[in-house]
């Protein structure tokens, strides 16, 4: 839509001057009468806050939800980005006006829009969109019929109190700048300038379901140390969100929150703390204060200053659990702990970032490879919906290039395992949901992008993305990556070519499928001419899961798969990085070799989940224990094999063909290290649970299919049809 449709002719307001790191105060008065109806639509850029006669509108956080909201000027680089859109909320509030004049008042600035980070020998590092600016539409009905109210020049614009604000790392609030009195009615705003008309965002303005941040927790953290410094306080878990405090200092006097996701001995792990910091300078008066726009990644945090701490206050985007797995086997309920923990606290203004706190950005490589657990585990439908159209936006209409991140921020990553979301991210949806238009609307796009990695290829082999960005493989193995980025990108570009097959059948594109399938050819030829010894059955020595990339694509011969087993077999850790985890414990499970992923999920060596929990994660790492870097400690990249747990483990999968679960199949994977399992879905049709008992040399199984549920159980030789409500197998072990 156009801004016309959404706000009329209400205006984009700010201030005169270029000052990107500004916040503001947005004052507009406007008269109801015996008002039936009322509806806001409001913006403000960065986030927003917006107030009716000094009470905040609605619960939701960090609004508008991130997007890639305008075009940048040269940015990024000789490149134009498919789309630009904004996302409106609307209010409903009618309960909220009073008779007579009413006050809206809009405190915005901040966030992603203002944000910048200059790179160095970057040419064109101003990553920031514009300047702070709002809007406001109201309308509706009251005592002479239809009414409307807009932002106009007659508002009043006030300096916010916040300053020394960096997006990812701090905020500071001076109450000596002004106060939230401005957000009352009765405050006297006659001393202060007219905002001014301020150039609109070239954009386009939607509406979504898709799933704001909120508080979704409250905590109330351990005081674990105190001194006349400070008072150290731990969470007992990493999270996201911010301390609410109590301030009681003098006036001028400043109250400060230090953040970290470790303690090195009795404080503060300074290497954990990725520069996060909250400041309060206090004008004298008594209040709870809590940062306002942003939030920190962190399990212990220390309080500087007079402040009495009342809670933290857990934030992320508003979706559920909907997902319950548990087994004799504690390592694998804690794997599936993690990655909730891990996978929420990422999920943050409609984006699933890398991590909460140094970066925030939704990479399209960890985005793709969780985002199959994550459709498992919780009600993401209308998050991932959005985010789908991050990635569209994000591809480049002159070369079909895919940026690493969706929305556009400029980071690292890789032309396989990063820009094939643009396929992977739509056909798990349509997998899990059943709605086939993400499929038509993917398809050309994948197709571009498909040309763009053929130009970037030399004998068959993805040797190049972008030029002077990154081309990586793998990530995040435990020692140097030593899978060639061209053997994984390869990977990537050709199980993205067998998904485009898929979906042309899908949508009636048949004859694009001798193109794909000549590609996969060539493409797998490449990888066996170059990465496969004939002498022992191995692509690259089979380390870092190189073998299961290379099965999970139809290569190999006879020795390959034994070889994969035998390496494993003999490790107690992984030497995998993100991708290559995932590849390994699938293809274990897929091939009937549960027991041994059982056995590397809950493996003890250093490399592993196992040394995570023993060293106090609460969050998945971004790297495993031990390895030559690391950075965070919240990263839910090694996570996505938790979908595993339910596809195999539980074995709630559909037959193949199947989507939105329309044909569902139970067909657990026994192992011999689980005796007793239980868990549940939540699918397009309701509530599916599975469970069993082994016992006296029989397995005792209770599954739970939902009303008009096509389903059958599987079991070696046993097939049976599953009907509504409660079914029972006793088998033999």
């Amino acid at each position: 839509m156009k801004q016309n449709e959404v706000f009329a002719s209400a205006l984009w307001l700010g201030s005169n001057d270029d000052n990107t790191d500004a916040f503001y105060i947005l004052r507009g008065k406007f008269s109801v009468s015996e008002v039936k109806k009322a509806t806001l639509r409001v913006l403000g850029l960065g986030f927003f806050h917006c107030y009716i006669n000094g009470r905040r509108v609605g619960d939701d956080l960090f609004l508008p939800l991130t997007t890639d909201y305008e075009p940048r000027k040269n940015f990024p680089s000789g490149e134009i980005l498919s789309g630009h859109r904004i996302y409106v909320p609307e209010y409903d509030i009618t309960d909220m006006l009073c008779e007579g004049e009413n006050v809206i008042a809009i405190h915005f600035g901040g966030g992603w829009y203002t944000f910048n980070h200059p790179i160095e020998n970057f040419k064109d590092s101003d990553m920031r969109f514009g300047v702070p600016k709002a809007i406001w539409r109201i309308f509706g009905e009251d005592k002479g019929g239809s009414f409307e109210a807009l932002s106009s020049e007659e508002d009043i614009l006030l300096p916010g109190f916040i300053k020394n604000y960096f997006f990812p790392r701090r905020e500071y609030q001076d109450y000596f700048l002004n106060s939230e009195d401005a957000f009352l009615p009765d405050f006297d705003d006659s001393d202060f300038p007219k905002a001014k008309a301020v150039t609109p965002p070239y954009t386009t303005y939607h509406f979504t379901s898709c799933p704001k941040d909120k508080v979704c927790e409250i905590l109330y953290p351990e005081k674990i140390a105190e001194n006349e410094e400070y008072t150290l306080y731990d969470c007992g878990k990493n999270t996201t969100g911010y301390p609410v405090i109590e301030i009681t200092h003098p006036e001028k006097q400043a109250v400060k929150c230090i953040f970290s996701e470790e303690l090195s001995g009795s404080a503060l792990d300074e290497g954990f703390s990725h520069w996060q910091e909250f400041t309060v300078i206090s004008d004298g008066k008594k209040r709870l204060v809590h940062p306002l726009f942003t939030w920190f990644g962190f399990r212990y945090f220390a309080v500087y200053g007079k402040a009495e701490l009342k809670c933290v206050e857990v934030i992320h985007s508003d979706v559920t659990v909907t997902g319950e797995f548990e087994s004799d086997n504690e390592m694998l309920n804690k794997i599936h702990e993690l990655f909730i923990n891990t996978q929420l606290t990422n999920m943050h203004g409609g984006i699933p970032s890398d991590c909460p706190h140094l970066e925030r950005r939704g990479y399209t490589g960890d985005g793709q490879l969780c985002c199959h657990a994550a459709m498992t585990l919780l009600s993401a439908k209308d998050f991932y919906r959005k985010w789908i159209y991050d990635i569209f936006d994000c591809q480049d209409t002159l070369t079909g290039h895919v940026q690493y991140t969706a929305p556009y921020t400029h980071s690292g990553g890789g032309p396989g395992g990063w820009g094939c979301a643009i396929i992977e991210v739509p056909y798990r949806y349509y997998l899990h949901y059943g709605e086939t238009d993400v499929l038509s609307e993917c398809y050309p796009k994948a197709k571009r992008y498909f040309d763009y990695l053929e130009s970037h290829s030399e004998n068959n082999l993805v040797i190049a993305d972008k030029e002077g960005e990154w081309c990586l493989g793998d990530w995040c193995t435990p020692t140097f990556v030593a899978l060639p980025a061209p053997f994984v990108n390869n990977y990537f570009y050709i199980k993205s070519l067998y998904r485009a097959i898929e979906v042309a059948k899908i949508i009636g594109s048949e004859a694009d499928i001798p193109l794909f399938e000549e590609r996969i050819e060539a493409r797998k030829k490449a990888i066996r001419n170059a990465y496969f010894n004939p002498w022992d059955g191995n692509f690259l020595g089979g380390v870092q899961g190189a073998n299961a990339f290379a099965l999970d694509i139809g290569l190999g011969d006879h020795r390959t798969y034994p070889n994969l087993i035998s390496r494993y077999e003999k490790m107690n850790e992984f030497d995998t990085g993100i991708f290559g985890t995932d590849i390994l414990i699938r293809l274990l499970f897929e091939r009937g070799n549960g027991d041994l992923a059982v056995k590397m999920l809950s493996s003890g060596g250093v490399h592993s989940f196992s040394e995570m929990v023993k060293r106090g994660a609460t969050t998945i790492w971004e790297y495993w224990p031990e390895s030559l870097r690391n950075r965070s400690l919240n990263h839910p990249m090694f996570g996505a094999v938790t979908a595993y747990l339910y596809d195999y483990l539980l074995g709630i999968r559909q037959k193949e063909g199947s989507k939105g679960y329309d044909d569902l199949i139970i067909a657990p994977v026994l192992v011999d290290e689980i005796n007793h399992l239980s868990g549940k879905r939540v699918l397009p049709k309701g509530e599916v649970s599975v469970s069993y008992e082994k016992k006296d040399e029989k397995v005792y199984f209770t599954i739970t299919i939902p009303e008009g549920q096509n389903a059958e159980f599987i079991l070696r030789e046993t097939k049976s049809p599953l009907s509504s409500g409660e079914n029972r197998f006793t088998l033999d072990l």
